[in-house]
């Protein structure tokens, strides 16, 4: 991997996650599904099919 880097999305709703997190992660390795997080927003990453870490945090309506 050497010189990788993450890529954080925001997307603005579960929905847009999910299938974001789906998309990105087929044929890839989910590191950490999606959940809701201990400070409240909605959080995963996965690393794609290209080695490519995406991280995802849907922030909670408040």
């Amino acid at each position: 991997m050497g010189n990788n880097i993450s890529i954080s999305l925001h997307p603005d709703s579960k929905a847009e996650t999910d299938q974001l997190f789906n998309e990105l992660s087929a044929g890839g390795k989910i590191e950490m599904p999606l959940q809701d997080a201990f400070w409240g927003d909605y959080f995963g990453f996965c690393t794609d099919k290209f080695g490519i870490q995406w991280m995802f945090n849907c922030e909670s309506k408040k």
